[in-house]
């Protein structure tokens, strides 16, 4: 074993005497008390933008595999990389998860949770390190990394601070003190002892054990310009001490995979299970082949987009969910669970291959999970999407609550046949647009019957029921030898503006005398 430095040199190394001992750490921050089984996962965001699809889904994993288990579903907020982070970007995080359901539980004893206050911990550890000879100070300046870089390049080595390549991999404690007298803050690496020629096996959920070889670069594990952790130290540090069971994140993080479970080997500490997920995908419509989703050129990247344009948050969940969960669809349709926070999900059955985001096919679960809405719901929800998302116009097609209900409860009173054509709270909105005269569009291209308009108003009383109503539909037909849908159909177009609507009754019930008539006549 190598011989680490003293305790006055790594104290000046990091700037200051570390807080805790490695014991102190633990007794802090001791396993949690749970049930057997019980995962313990984190949504570990950077603030560095928006909340992307891919993170929510991965939250979604995370919150539903810890609410199924009675464990606990953490934020972790990963703010150490202050160049990159963004205002509000935290606030934004907070509120996404909130609007879609997701509900995390924040322990305070295993806090804090953002972990640019957690720097005492971090350096605590990696005193440790130093001390045991596992980790050193680097002196290496930008300017010298580029050009070591530089030669690798032209060697055709792989890039890094590895092996020869590490200039003060040995540092002496002599060295060190006069790179610390001359003024100069060093980075803390890692002193890896890993060798690529050997294969590490690491274990997946969903994909079983992988094998890699073995890292060899000396990663930095503590950087000199804020003496911050990076994410690979702070990673290690957080799920260790906040007691973390299970990891998902993307497949990205797959080449990272055999650096972390080095470190926990290193530290003694055993890993967590880690669940790397497929991307989320698209078909793009250009080439016709499945992508990732992109920031720059897909809306529905961003989870805004879904809140902004109303869809109901509870289907992209039970959509999401389908997607992670397969079988979950099949035991929805056979009526075995009534949603995704119903369905048990297991990590073996989450896909391995990208991931399909069909917008059609998340029309069809906006539909499903609308039409299911009791009434005060659903007006509820439009109401509310409308007061803070919506136009000068959707605030003005809910001033009038009672009306909006009516409008709403057209045909919704059959549960074995309930109305579909509602996906978003946005066109929902104007799909009913018709019934608010300042938003009515007259169809100036329908070829009216005006003998029929005439026939019809000549009859009409909106206090007839629905059977006296239409025997005056087919006694307008009958006398004007037309069938009665010729003649529905007239008053449908007059009534709306459109060829295909709701059941006609109700909607002119709900339009009341005044503004039947008024429609006629403007026919007319």
């Amino acid at each position: 074993m190598r011989n680490g430095l003293s305790k006055d040199l790594i104290a000046r190394v990091l700037g200051g005497a570390p807080k805790y001992t490695l014991d102190e750490l633990e007794a802090k921050f001791p396993p949690r008390n749970l049930p057997e089984g019980a995962f313990v996962t984190r949504f570990a965001p950077s603030p560095t933008g928006y909340m992307h699809l891919g993170g929510l889904y991965g939250s979604l994993i995370d919150c539903k595999l810890a609410q199924q288990s009675d464990g606990v579903f953490m934020l972790r907020i990963e703010d150490t990389d202050t160049k990159r982070e963004v205002k509000d970007a935290v606030d934004i995080i907070i509120k996404s998860l909130a609007k879609f359901g997701l509900k995390y539980n924040d322990m305070p004893e295993y806090g804090p949770y953002y972990q640019s206050q957690r720097k005492d911990i971090y350096h605590s550890v990696a005193a440790y390190l130093l001390e045991k000879g596992m980790a050193y100070p680097c002196f290496l300046t930008a300017t010298e990394m580029e050009e070591i870089r530089a030669k690798q390049n032209a060697a055709g080595f792989a890039t890094g601070i590895y092996g020869e390549w590490a200039r003060d991999r040995d540092i002496n404690e002599e060295d060190i003190t006069a790179h610390l007298d001359n003024g100069e803050v060093p980075t803390i690496r890692l002193y890896s002892t890993g060798n690529p020629e050997t294969r590490i096996f690491c274990k997946d959920a969903v994909r079983g054990s992988i094998s890699f070889p073995e890292n060899n670069e000396d990663t930095v594990l503590i950087k000199s310009n804020d003496r911050l952790p990076t994410y690979h130290f702070a990673h290690l540090c957080d799920d260790h001490f906040m007691r973390t069971t299970h990891v998902v994140r993307g497949e990205e993080w797959l080449s990272s995979f055999p650096l972390h479970v080095q470190m926990f080997r290193m530290m003694g500490w055993v890993p967590p299970l880690y669940i790397h997920t497929s991307t989320i995908d698209k078909i793009d419509e250009e080439t016709g082949k499945q992508r990732k989703l992109s920031k720059r050129k897909d809306p529905e990247a961003n989870v805004a987009f879904f809140l902004e344009s109303g869809w109901p948050t509870e289907s992209v969940i039970e959509y999401l969910g389908n997607i992670a969960a397969s079988g979950y669809e099949e035991a929805k349709m056979k009526g075995q669970v009534k949603s995704f926070w119903d369905y048990e999900m297991r990590p073996k059955k989450i896909p391995m291959s990208g991931s399909l985001f069909d917008m059609k096919k998340l029309e069809w679960w906006a539909k499903e999970y609308i039409a299911t809405m009791p009434v005060p719901d659903l007006v509820k929800s439009v109401v509310d999407w409308a007061n803070e998302y919506g136009s000068e116009d959707n605030k003005k097609q809910i001033a009038d609550i009672d009306f909006l209900t009516s409008v709403l409860s057209i045909e919704r009173d059959n549960p074995k046949r309930i109305r579909k054509d509602f996906i978003t709270w946005k066109q929902t909105l104007s799909e009913v647009a018709y019934f608010w005269d300042f938003l009515f569009k007259p169809n100036k291209e329908y070829e009216y019957n005006k003998d029929v308009l005439r026939e019809f108003l000549a009859t009409y009383d909106e206090k007839d029921d629905k059977d006296s109503w239409w025997q005056k539909i087919v006694y307008t037909a009958e006398k004007l030898g037309l069938k009665a849908g010729e003649v529905a159909m007239n008053l449908r177009v007059a009534m709306t503006g459109r060829t295909n609507t709701p059941d006609l009754y109700s909607l002119m019930q709900v339009l009341g005398g005044v503004r039947v008539r008024d429609r006629i006549n403007t026919v007319l």
